[in-house]
């Protein structure tokens, strides 16, 4: 149902502030670092179902909703760039923006069709045939809360310090984010995905 378009183009916390918490300070396990910034920023956005910093997703459905409104996926919703429809026959037409307004003070955002107005009445091919192009996120790392920051520099030193499983027993293995990090996520994780 989603497809990144645009991912970040910076990450919640710096290489820097990755080392400071860390306490690292040789430039040997820099790129290591980084990707462990990537990774732990990745899954805190699974586990919240949330977009941290702005990026751009398209959002496929097969049909048109009853209730006139879709729930966007990714909280915070920017702005919808595009909503492209495809009919049976592979044809592609883009919805106009002046049919609908889209809603970004409610968690998670929407897009609802304005008064008197109703979805295209094309019979849509059977799979993807609504694609919303939209874009998510706090805005620049600086905006994402800091309670989502210290949350990845708990994953990011538990990645750096624990490189591999961890054994719970013989032939048993764990792989998780440390009870810290979901601890300050969980307020605002988006129940069932929404």
């Amino acid at each position: 149902m989603l497809q990144l378009i645009t991912a970040p183009t910076e990450e919640p916390i710096t290489l820097a502030q990755a080392k400071l918490h860390l306490r690292v300070d040789t430039d040997a396990d820099d790129a290591l670092i980084t990707a462990f910034i990537t990774a732990a920023r990745q899954w805190a956005e699974e586990y919240t179902w949330r977009a941290f910093v702005t990026q751009t997703w398209d959002y496929a459905l097969d049909e048109w909703p009853h209730n006139g409104q879709i729930y966007m996926p990714r909280p915070t919703l920017q702005s919808v760039t595009t909503v492209t429809y495809t009919d049976e026959d592979g044809n592609a037409a883009v919805m106009s923006d002046a049919d609908y307004f889209v809603d970004v003070i409610k968690k998670p955002g929407r897009l609802v069709l304005n008064s008197n107005t109703t979805w295209p009445s094309v019979t849509l091919r059977r799979s993807s045939g609504i694609v919303i192009r939209f874009v998510a996120g706090y805005g620049a790392a600086s905006a994402v809360p800091e309670q989502v920051k210290a949350a990845i520099k708990l994953i990011v030193g538990d990645l750096y310090e624990n490189r591999e499983s961890t054994i719970v027993a013989q032939g048993v293995s764990v792989v998780d984010a440390p009870f810290g990090a979901k601890a300050l996520l969980n307020p605002l994780r988006m129940r069932g995905g929404y």
